[in-house]
């Protein structure tokens, strides 16, 4: 009876790209940025605990959602190198980065929808924002795009009001 030969327990950078479809460079800049680890074998080449392709996985995913690197990092910076991530190690990442991605829904929303009116950027152009910005009210706010700032609600009658 054949029996299947054991995984390797460290892979390459060149398996790791394969496995993970990931450039050989996008790997190393990871491992720079201090999003993942490798070891050197005897002959200085790179090795790669399996677990890493989960953590490559966990680290494109939270890019697509506009999670910056940096945030990444800190939020995995508690998981150790050869640890596989878990079901749980990546509930606790989604919980950590759940406010900010509903902060950042909001906004994209909020922006979606006022996508082609003004947005309250305080360029003193009356004449074109003059039912948008009549009297170039938002001016008082001082420079910066007023109607999109999260932070800023509007009312009907278009005046902003901290929130």
């Amino acid at each position: 009876m054949k029996t299947k030969p054991e995984p390797k327990k460290e892979l390459s950078v060149g398996e790791v790209s394969s496995r993970s479809g990931l450039p050989v460079s996008t790997i190393h800049f990871y491992e720079s940025k201090g999003l993942i680890c490798s070891q050197r074998n005897n002959g200085n080449h790179r090795r790669y605990p399996r677990g890493v392709l989960r953590k490559l996985a966990v680290i494109k995913v939270a890019q697509k959602t506009g999670i910056p690197l940096e945030e990444i990092k800190h939020a995995m910076s508690g998981l150790s190198n050869d640890k596989t991530v878990t079901a749980s190690d990546w509930n606790n990442l989604a919980q950590a980065w759940k406010e900010a991605l509903d902060e950042r829904i909001n906004q994209l929303t909020r922006l979606r929808d006022t996508l082609g009116t003004c947005i309250g950027c305080g360029c003193l152009s009356v004449t074109d924002c003059a039912l948008f910005n009549p009297e170039d009210k938002v001016s008082e706010n001082g420079p910066g795009a007023y109607y999109l700032n999260p932070n800023v609600k509007l009312n009907m009658n278009d005046e902003s009001v901290e929130s």
